[in-house]
Formats: C-alpha cells, structure tokens, sequence
C-alpha cells in the first residue's frame, strides 16, 4: 500500500502541473480511445477538481476500489511524468543526450552498428560543448563495446583515441565528485550551525578542506569543475567569516557564468545561488554601491525573456530578489525605507508557501523583525521573532534559532514590556547552553539585562557605556565578532548611550566608511 507521503505526492503533483501541461496529459492519454474513460484518467480529474487529498471522498466517488487505489495512483503518477517528460519546456540540452543515448542503444542492439556510433559522436560532441561529462562518459564506454565488434581498418587508431578519452573522462569526473562532495559538506555544516563558533571549529573546517580538495590545475579544468573549486571555496570562507574572499570566489562563481552564458540556460539554480552569495558577501563587506551595481545586473539577467522559466527556478529568483531588496537596508541604517518592502513580501508569499521551505520563511521573518528593531518598532520585531521561537519544528540554522531569542530579550525591554524579562531570561540562557551556543557577547548581554532591574535611572546611561566598552573588544575577535553579524548591539548601546536613533548610528558610521 502507498504511504500517506506518497498519496500527498500524486495530489502535490497534479497540483503543481499548469494548464498547459494538464491540457497535454489529457492530449497525451486520450491518443487511445480505450484510456477516454480509464480509471487513472477518472482519479486524475478528481484530484485537480478537488482542495485538498481525502482517500475517502474517492472511494466514495465510486472510480476506483480501495484494494485498486494504490495500483491506480502509482499508473497515474508514473504518466503524468512521462507525459511532462514529453513537453517542450522540460526538454533541455541534457534530455537530448539521454534520448540520443537510447537511440543508440535501440540501434547497437538490432545489430546496426554504424548508425549507432553516428548518433554516439554527435551525442558525445554536444555533451562535451554543454559539460555533461558523464554522459560523455558513457558515451564513450558504449562507442568502446560497439567498436569492439564492429570492425573497421582504423579500429587501432580507433581503440587508441576513445582510450584517451575515457581516461581525460574519467580523471576530469574525479575531480568534479572529489569537489562536489568536498562543497556539499562544507555547505550542510552552514545549514547546520551556521558560522564557525571557536578556534577548535575552525580548526576542523581547515583540516576538512585542506584533506579533502584535490590538487589541481585550473587551466586545465572545464566549466564544471571550477564551478566546483569556487564553490568550495567560498563555503569554507564563509564558514570561517572571511567575507572577502567570499566575495572573491563568489565573483569567479558569477563571472564564469557570464563567460559561458550558455551555462546559464543548462544550470539557472546554480546562476542564482551564486548571485545570492556573491550580495550577500557584499552586504557583510558592507559595499552598498557595488552591492546595487550587483544585483541590477541580477535583476536584469533574470527578467530577461529567455532566462528559464519554472516552478523551482521562480521561486528562487523570488527568494533571492526580495531577500536582498531587504538587505539593502541593513548596509546603511535605512530602516525605515525598508519597511513598506514587509506587507508586499507577505503578501507575495502566499502563492510561494508550498514551494518556500521552513527554513527560508524563518529567514524571512528574522530580516523583517530586524528591520522593524531597527526602525525602532519592537513589538513588531516581536512578533516576527515569535514566529521563529514558537516553531519547534524548525532544526536548520542553529545559529539563527539562537539570535532570535538574544534580539527578542533586547527588543522585549526597549518595548518597556519588562513584567515577564526574568522568565524570558532563563529559557533563552537555557537554549544557548542546549545549543552549545553561548559565547561571551551573549554572556555579557543577559548579564547586562538581568541586572537592569537593579540600576537607578540615573545610572543607566553609566551602564551602557561600560558594556560597550567590553563588548567593543569582541568586535574582531575571530570568534566572537559572529554575534555583530545577526544583531548589531554594539550600534544599539551606541543609540543609547546618544540618545538617538539606531538608524541615525548606523548611517553615520556607513557614511563615514565610505568617505574614508
């Protein structure tokens, strides 16, 4: 029997499918009379008419019985795949290959082995021009067994050629896998806790990478493989907070893009993810004009018409969009300009919400209650952050989790909203020693709040100068500056201390940066 997973599978398809593609299903099963009244075409209607999947309601519909149901749902799924497979805007350079590939292989069996090795070479030609190596590979792998049997007077220098290139082949996939594998590690390590926390964490990162990334000559390597090395790259850098040189492989990232643009329509999502890197370094860079520069270029490359259009390449250009028209506003302090973005955002992810996971809606809402603190709006910041803290579902960005509940402590006493601070105090020290989490710039912050009952009015001004006095001596320490990055305290007691807006803080000091 399917699993409950699986039923929501078929009715999450069928939902995702546009009127095109449901209009070319019907066309696809209906080129048999015998399928205008079947079964799988019966449930396929019921589940597109219907606002949510109950087994129930279908067996009660009378289409399928329930011993049938299981059979009948797995037949559906499996055509409306194929027949997605047969739409024009599924078909891409690497569908091509494979279907050559086929080909070929229809033909070396029926014992033609000429026209076989023809469609081969052109198949191999335009997976090495597109940098499908592996298919090229493969390629190559069945031209050896077809000419192992069929033989021609140039099979010495034949056997000799193919040798030669399933070696180049092989050694460049290597590398490709080595690399991949080497930046998939290091990038679930950030989904996992984000930035590096200690000395002993960094030594890690370090030691991983340096054990693990091949040597290489990167003249020698193809588009693929120095997608790859930058990749990892800027992972490690990232991991270990050195924002140039994250910025650094994110330009060779982007820039290898726009000398292969072809690249571009083969592989959309990584295009995007490497523009999504490369502004976010410049943000913690702290560069707001090449920042704009950036992501005009961005914004221009994918509202282009021919820049690929599906589900999952739109809801990242979604994602990427909005998240960096935010985060404009954290370089330079204009918070309030930022605000008005929050209501059209929610507004805007409500068609994404099945397509955005957790993960990226948390992201979301610790950039809107940021941008609310900032502009001095803290019960607003609050009910941002609770979305976050109430969700005990969440386990991705550790990091993330944690800051919450440090802004939401700062934000609940700006508010004035004090009665319940000692409680709020105690479950976030709680959470930070789970996580493994609390460092020193915590430390001194719920030391600094919970004493705040006890100092006179007088006083407080006093209290303030003396914490930012000791937190100014983390601001670059290697370790502990990752708290500056989620939550900019040392502006905060800067505001305080002045007596003015955090904005105002902020901008002065970016004004100044950039005089200099």
């Amino acid at each position: 029997m399917i699993t409950k997973d699986q039923k929501d599978n078929l009715f999450s398809l069928v939902k995702s499918l546009t009127k095109s593609e449901k209009r070319q299903f019907k066309l696809y099963v209906g080129r048999l009379g015998v399928n205008s009244d079947s079964k799988f075409l019966n449930l396929f209607n019921l589940l597109d008419k219907a606002k949510t999947y109950n087994e129930a309601s279908i067996i009660k519909s009378g289409i399928v019985k329930k011993q049938q149901l299981a059979n009948v749902k797995a037949h559906l799924y499996k055509q409306i795949l194929i027949s997605l497979k047969l739409n024009p805007s599924h078909q891409n350079v690497r569908s091509q290959i494979r279907e050559q590939l086929d080909f070929a292989s229809i033909l070396y069996h029926k014992g033609l082995y000429k026209q076989s090795l023809k469609i081969l070479d052109k198949a191999k030609e335009l997976a090495i021009i597109n940098e499908e190596k592996n298919s090229a590979f493969e390629i190559v792998e069945l031209e050896k067994v077809i000419e192992s049997q069929y033989i021609t007077r140039s099979i010495s220098t034949r056997a000799d050629e193919l040798a030669v290139q399933a070696k180049e082949l092989s050694s460049l996939n290597v590398i490709a896998s080595k690399l991949s594998n080497l930046s998939l590690q290091l990038y679930s390590t950030i989904l996992k806790t984000g930035y590096i926390r200690n000395e002993k964490e960094a030594n890690m990162v370090i030691d991983y990478f340096n054990n693990h990334v091949p040597k290489v000559d990167i003249e020698k390597l193809g588009f693929r493989e120095k997608l790859w090395l930058y990749k990892a790259n800027l992972w490690q850098s990232f991991l270990l907070q050195d924002f140039l040189n994250c910025y650094k492989y994110a330009s060779k990232w982007v820039d290898l893009f726009y000398q292969n643009p072809s690249m571009i329509n083969l592989n959309p999502v990584f295009f995007l993810k490497g523009n999504n890197y490369l502004l976010e370094a410049l943000v913690f860079i702290g560069n707001k004009q090449k920042f704009l520069e950036k992501f005009s270029e961005f914004e221009a490359t994918v509202q282009k018409s021919n820049f690929p259009q599906d589900e999952n390449v739109a809801t990242l250009v979604f994602l990427y969009t909005n998240f960096h028209s935010i985060n404009q506003h954290f370089i330079d302090g204009s918070f309030e300009e930022g605000l008005d973005l929050i209501p059209k955002i929610e507004k805007a992810l409500i068609p994404f919400s099945n397509r955005i996971d957790p993960h990226h809606k948390m992201i979301f809402y610790y950039k809107f209650a940021s941008l609310q603190f900032g502009a001095g709006n803290n019960k607003a910041c609050i009910k941002y952050l609770d979305k976050i803290i109430s969700n005990k579902t969440l386990s991705m960005r550790e990091d993330l989790l944690c800051f919450s509940r440090v802004l939401n402590l700062v934000a609940h006493y700006e508010a004035g909203l004090d009665y319940h601070l000692e409680t709020l105090l105690r479950s976030t020290y709680k959470f930070l020693i789970k996580m493994n989490d609390l460092h020193e710039v915590q430390k001194e912050m719920i030391k600094f709040i919970r004493g705040l009952q006890d100092i006179y009015p007088h006083d407080l001004k006093n209290a303030f100068i003396e914490l930012h006095k000791t937190l100014k001596t983390f601001e670059d320490h290697p370790y502990e500056r990752r708290a500056f990055l989620y939550l900019d305290i040392i502006s905060w007691l800067e505001s305080k201390i002045q007596n003015k807006p955090v904005s105002e803080i902020i901008q002065t000091k970016y004004l100044a940066k950039k005089s200099s």
